[in-house]
């Protein structure tokens, strides 16, 4: 029998080819069809981003603006899902609910059962449009507020703000939302685009493969640290203490922070380089600059005493709660953002598929063991 080594979390271990996101952990590089994050993040729209996720290739002028447009088409849900919306305890996991909406969607959706490239990209645009508006209209309905009809004339980032606070977000806060959405795009293998593409290798459809990954994304160790982040800065402030005494106190109880190290980046994580920056001009937008002053002094703190850098989650945290986001919607934030991924891994897992099989390391009882009948036992 061949030998196996077990890596355990399969880490180090490559399960596929892609040409869709390129990691170099040392050198903190993170690249989108070779694109360098940080060009991205200082020139480019989650729009473009998004065309260059699923196409390969930046669009031209024409190509981005039919892209936009179709992207806009896609902001409509049937009545029944936003019945859904409103039949669900308004006490509900907004992750919960966006699981349990993707997988409703699916029976209302033309190509529902094609596996085909074309009905992936059809189902993509429809899938990253709607699901940003389920977000948006269940924190409405479960706060009793009136529905805001989605603006096709608003790019993606300002149509979310929109649809969930009611007003037109100021250029400040839109283009902030616009890069956070840009930075949380795709992240390689990560456990939710590796869930996707595990079910995607089945020939499920796109919407079992998206309801995968975002039931892998609702887990604390993947999508939970920015909302763990936020509650330490609102439990620091209700103390009035001093962000780094209390931080200290925490590592002498032999406490984690959260939205510090990171799997794959032994170097600073390259999204938080925006980030940080994004949730200090913000906090000067609003006129106050309190939680980023905090989450600087943190960050100093646990560099100097542990050795580790802040990652993407550690500053948007301040950016979101600026941006009067909720806790609970930082991780189905991350899920409007991250379907752009999601959706170009599916596709690209269909279009040259083998069903995803791993192995495991066998550590029970040694073979063979007897079998003691039931009088015997």
């Amino acid at each position: 029998m061949a030998t196996t080594v077990a890596s355990k979390g399969l880490e180090g271990i490559v399960a596929t080819t892609s040409s869709i996101c390129y990691i170099d952990g040392d050198a903190g590089v993170l690249s989108y069809r070779g694109i360098d994050i940080h060009e991205l993040a200082e020139h480019s729209s989650f729009e473009e981003t998004t065309y260059l996720l699923w196409f390969g290739n930046l669009p031209s002028r024409d190509e981005l603006k039919t892209f936009s447009a179709d992207l806009a088409k896609g902001r409509a849900l049937d009545s029944r899902i936003i019945d859904l919306l409103r039949c669900v305890p308004t006490s509900a996991s907004p992750m919960e609910v966006l699981r349990t909406a993707v997988s409703l969607l699916s029976l209302y959706d033309a190509d529902e059962s094609e596996v085909t490239h074309d009905a992936n990209v059809r189902k993509a645009f429809r899938l990253t449009s709607q699901i940003s508006m389920i977000v948006a209209l269940f924190d409405r309905i479960r706060k009793g507020k009136d529905l805001i009809e989605a603006d096709q004339t608003l790019s993606h980032a300002a149509n979310f703000l929109w649809m969930l606070n009611g007003e037109k977000p100021s250029d400040t806060a839109t283009r902030a939302f616009d890069v956070a959405l840009i930075l949380h795009a795709d992240h390689e293998l990560n456990a939710s685009t590796f869930a996707a593409r595990v079910i995607a290798a089945t020939l499920a459809d796109m919407h079992s493969a998206i309801a995968g990954a975002i039931g892998a994304l609702k887990g604390p160790l993947h999508g939970g640290a920015n909302e763990a982040t936020m509650r330490l800065l609102y439990a620091i402030d209700a103390a009035g203490e001093d962000p780094v005494d209390h931080v200290r106190r925490l590592f002498t109880e032999k406490k984690k922070i959260s939205g510090f190290g990171h799997r794959v980046y032994h170097t600073e994580d390259p999204r938080a380089t925006h980030l940080r920056r994004m949730s200090e001009d913000l906090g000067r937008s609003a006129g106050s600059t309190k939680w980023f002053d905090m989450s600087k002094k943190i960050e100093a703190f646990v560099k100097q005493e542990k050795k580790l850098n802040a990652n993407v989650d550690f500053y948007s945290a301040s950016t979101y709660t600026t941006l009067g986001i909720d806790i609970d919607l930082f991780t189905p934030i991350f899920a409007i953002s991250r379907i752009a991924g999601w959706a170009a891994h599916v596709i690209e897992q269909h279009d040259d598929n083998r069903l995803i099989r791993p192995r495991a390391d066998y550590v029970g009882s040694t073979y063979p063991s007897p079998y003691v009948s039931l009088e015997q036992r």
